[in-house]
C-alpha cells in the first residue's frame, strides 16, 4: 500500500473525524481527541473502549467487527465508511466502493481510488503468506498453469483464511440523530426527488401521448407523423417508469433499514421496569406493529405522494374540459369526503389494532404459562376468555372490513358518477366542442385513476399511523443522548482508592408512595469483597440494579471514580460496574458458548480472549461441560442450541461478568443454584479475578 495512504494508529482520532465529515455523518465541530497512550494498538482492548468514547466525542458511532478473510469482496464493500486495519498501528480510510474500484481517504485531505483488487491484497496479504507455500506446492502436483493456476491459487488463499478476521471499524451517524440527516449521510433525499421528478415527467409524457392520439381521432384522419410522435412518447415512457420503479426501491430498502436500526436502537435503552411491566406479549405485539410501520409507511407514504401529484394533473385537465370550473370543484369537494372517510378509516383500525395486540399479549402469556394452568387451572376455564376475545376481535373486524369497503371500494366509483353528472350540461348544450367533451371525460378518467392511488396509500398511511402509536416509544427511546463521551475519552479508568461511592441514596418505584430504599449511604473501595444480605422484598437487589445502573435512583449521589453515570454514559459506567443479574432476568443467547461468555467484552475475540474466557470456566468447574460438548467453546447454545442446566447458566452468567474486566463486579443470587463443591470452586475463582466485589444473597 502507498504511504501516502496509511493513517499512524496514534492519529486515529482525527482519522475518525476527516472520515466521518468527508462521509456526511455531519460529526460535533470539536477538536478531535488525540490524547491516544502509547502502545495502544487496534487489537487491544484499551483501544477499542478508546475508539469507542472518541466516536461518541464526535456524536457519531465506531462500530467494530470482523469480516472473514474468504468474504472480504462481499463484506468489505457494505461496511464504508470504515477504518481498515492494515497491520497492528497502521490504518486505512475506506471512503466508499463504487464497482470495481475503492475510494480511500488520504491523511492530506485528498481521496484517491485504487483498484478494489489492490485493496484486498493488501488487507489479505500478511495472512495470505504463511499459507502460500502449502498452496503452491498443491498447485505444482496438479500441473496447472497460466490463468487457471492464478484462479485455483486466489480460491485456495482465500479458502485459508476462512477462520481469519480482517477488523473493521464502521463509522455511521448514532441511531439517535435526526432521522433527516441519516436520510441525507445516505443520500436517501437525493433518490426521493429522483423518484418525484421520474413520476411527474412519465405521467406528463403518458398525457401528451393521449393528447396526440385524441389530437388524430377528432381529425378523422391517420396521420403518419402523429401516430409516429405518439409511438415515440410511449418509448420515452419506459427508461422514466424503469427509474421511478428503482428509486422507489432503492428508497423503501434505505428507510427500512434506517427505521429498523433505531427500533432497535431505542429498545435498547427503554426503562426496564417498563419492559417488565408490559410482559412478553406486548412486547411482541410492538415488535409486530414496528414490521407493520415499516411496509405500510414505505408503501403508502410514496403511493399518497405520488398520487397527489395525479390528482394535480387530474385537476388541470377537468379545468380544461367542458366540465370547466364547475368539475373541478366536484373533485375538491370530493376530494373532501374522501378525507371523512379515511379518519372513519382510521379509528376503525385503531380499534382493531388494540383488539389484536390485546389478543397477542393473552395468546403469548398463555404458552409461556401453558404448564401453570393444565396442572392449575379447571379444563371448563380454559378457552372462556380466549371466546370472549375472539367474539370482540370479529366484531372490530367487521367494523373494519366495513370502512374499508367504503374507502376504497365506494370513494373512486362515487367519483364517476358525479364527475359524469359535472358533465352532464356540457352533453346538453348543442355548443360543447368534442375535444372539450373528450378532455372532460379524460381528466374524469384520470381523477379516478388518482383517487385509487390515493385510497389505497391513505389506507395503508391509517395503518402506519396506528403501528407509530405502538412503536414511538422506541423511536423516541433511540434519541436520548447517552452522554459521557468527552469525560469518558479523558478518563478512561477509575483512579483512586474509591471503586463506588453513594450517598443518601433513595428510589421509589412510580406506581408506590413509599420508597423501596431510603438514605443509602456506600463506599466500596479497590480490593473490597463485600457481603449484602437480608431477606426477601428487603430491596437487595433493588440497590444492586442501582450500583450497576439498571435502575435510576430517585434522589441522592452515586459515583464511579468520581463521575456519575450521566458523565460517563451507560456505556462507561458499564465498563467500571459489572454485574451478573439474578437467575431470572439473566439469558443465555442463541450463539456459540463463547459469544455468551464475551458478549460484555467484545465480538470478535482479541487473540487472548478465549484462552482467558476457557480459564475462567475452568476455573468455575465448567470443565465437564465443555468436554461433553462437540465445538467445545464454540458450540452454539441458547433457545435452539445445547441446553444448560441452571447451575451451569449460573456459572456462564458470572464468567460473563468477570470476563468484563470491571472495578467492580455485583454478583446478585449468582451462587443460589450451585451445589457445595461447585460453590466452593465459583467462590474462589470470584475472589481470585473480581478486583472488588459486591455478593447479594439470603442469609
Amino acid at each position: 500500500m502507498r504511504p501516502d495512504l496509511l493513517w499512524p494508529a496514534a492519529e486515529a482520532g482525527g482519522l475518525i473525524e476527516a472520515l466521518a465529515r468527508k462521509a456526511g455523518l455531519e460529526p460535533r465541530l470539536i477538536e478531535a481527541p488525540r490524547n491516544l497512550a502509547a502502545g495502544q494498538l487496534p487489537d487491544s482492548r484499551d483501544f477499542r473502549l478508546w475508539m469507542e468514547r472518541a466516536a461518541a466525542w464526535f456524536e457519531i458511532e465506531a462500530e467494530l467487527f470482523g469480516i472473514q478473510g474468504s468474504r472480504v469482496e462481499i463484506d468489505l464493500a457494505q461496511s464504508a465508511p470504515a477504518m481498515l486495519s492494515l497491520s497492528p498501528a497502521v490504518f486505512v480510510a475506506l471512503l466508499a466502493v463504487q464497482g470495481t474500484r475503492a475510494k480511500l481517504l488520504a491523511p492530506d485531505g485528498s481521496v484517491r481510488t485504487i483498484s478494489f483488487e489492490e485493496l484486498r491484497a493488501n488487507l489479505c496479504r500478511e495472512k495470505e503468506t504463511p499459507h502460500e507455500a502449502e498452496v503452491d506446492a498443491m498447485l505444482d502436483t496438479c500441473e496447472l498453469s497460466g490463468v487457471a493456476r492464478s484462479k485455483a491459487r486466489a480460491a485456495l488463499l482465500r479458502e485459508r483464511l476462512h477462520d481469519d478476521w480482517i477488523l473493521v471499524w464502521q463509522l455511521r451517524a448514532r441511531p439517535g440523530a435526526r432521522f433527516w440527516s441519516q436520510m441525507r449521510a445516505n443520500g436517501l433525499p437525493v433518490r426521493l426527488a429522483l423518484l418525484a421528478g421520474a413520476h411527474v415527467v412519465e405521467y406528463g409524457l403518458w398525457l401528451t401521448a393521449w393528447w396526440v392520439i385524441g389530437q388524430t381521432a377528432l381529425a378523422g384522419r391517420l396521420d403518419p407523423g402523429w401516430l409516429f410522435a405518439w409511438v415515440l412518447l410511449l418509448a420515452t415512457m419506459v427508461p422514466f417508469r424503469v427509474l421511478s420503479t428503482w428509486s422507489q426501491g432503492v428508497l423503501a430498502v434505505g428507510c427500512g433499514g434506517l427505521l429498523r436500526q433505531r427500533l432497535l436502537a431505542g429498545a435498547m435503552k427503554l426503562d426496564p421496569e417498563r419492559i417488565r411491566h408490559e410482559g412478553a406479549g406486548q412486547l411482541l405485539g410492538r415488535v409486530l406493529e414496528a414490521e407493520t410501520l415499516e411496509s405500510l409507511a414505505l408503501s403508502g407514504g410514496l403511493g399518497a405522494g405520488l398520487a397527489v401529484f395525479e390528482i394535480i394533473f387530474a385537476a388541470v385537465v377537468l379545468g380544461l374540459g367542458a366540465g370547466g370550473m364547475l368539475h373541478v370543484i366536484l373533485f375538491l369537494a370530493w376530494l373532501a369526503l374522501t378525507a371523512f372517510f379515511v379518519v372513519r378509516y382510521v379509528k376503525r383500525r385503531e380499534a382493531w389494532t388494540e383488539q389484536r395486540l390485546s389478543m397477542t399479549h393473552a395468546i403469548v402469556e398463555r404458552m409461556t404459562g401453558n404448564r401453570t394452568r393444565v396442572t392449575q387451572e379447571l379444563p371448563s376455564e380454559w378457552h372462556g376468555e380466549e371466546d370472549r376475545a375472539v367474539e370482540a376481535y370479529t366484531r372490530s373486524s367487521a367494523d373494519l372490513d366495513r370502512a374499508n369497503v367504503w374507502l376504497t371500494g365506494f370513494v373512486p366509483r362515487g367519483w364517476l358518477w358525479v364527475g359524469l353528472a359535472g358533465l352532464a350540461p356540457a352533453f346538453l348544450q348543442a355548443h360543447a366542442s368534442p375535444a372539450g367533451l373528450a378532455t372532460g371525460l379524460g381528466g374524469l378518467i384520470l381523477g379516478w385513476q388518482a383517487l385509487r392511488r390515493l385510497v389505497a396509500g391513505a389506507a395503508q398511511l391509517s395503518g402506519a399511523v396506528v403501528s407509530w402509536k405502538q412503536v414511538a416509544p422506541f423511536f423516541h427511546a433511540a434519541a436520548e443522548a447517552d452522554s459521557g463521551g468527552a469525560a469518558a475519552v479523558a478518563h478512561s479508568s477509575g483512579a483512586g482508592d474509591t471503586v463506588l461511592e453513594a450517598s443518601d441514596l433513595t428510589f421509589r418505584y412510580k406506581d408506590r408512595d413509599e420508597p423501596v430504599l431510603r438514605g443509602i449511604d456506600l463506599r466500596v473501595k479497590r480490593g473490597d469483597s463485600l457481603l449484602l444480605e437480608g431477606a426477601s422484598g428487603g430491596g437487595k437487589s433493588t440497590l444492586g440494579a442501582l450500583l450497576t445502573g439498571l435502575r435510576e435512583p430517585t434522589s441522592g449521589l452515586l459515583l464511579s471514580g468520581g463521575f456519575d453515570r450521566h458523565t460517563l454514559g451507560a456505556r462507561g459506567w458499564n465498563r467500571r460496574v459489572a454485574c451478573a443479574p439474578q437467575y431470572h432476568e439473566n439469558h443465555v443467547f442463541t450463539g456459540s458458548f463463547a459469544f455468551n461468555l464475551l458478549i460484555g467484552r467484545h465480538w470478535p475475540p482479541g487473540a487472548g480472549d478465549l484462552e482467558e474466557a476457557t480459564e475462567i470456566c475452568r476455573e468455575l468447574g465448567l470443565s465437564p461441560l465443555l468436554g461433553r460438548m462437540p465445538g467445545g467453546v464454540f458450540q452454539m447454545v441458547g433457545e435452539t442450541g445445547w441446553q444448560l442446566s441452571q447451575g451451569e447458566r449460573s456459572r456462564l452468567y458470572v464468567a460473563r461478568a468477570l470476563l468484563q474486566d470491571a472495578d467492580l463486579v455485583v454478583l446478585d443470587e449468582s451462587f443460589a443454584a450451585l451445589d457445595p463443591e461447585n460453590l466452593h470452586r465459583a467462590l474462589e475463582c470470584v475472589l481470585k479475578r473480581a478486583g472488588t466485589l459486591l455478593v447479594v444473597a439470603h442469609p
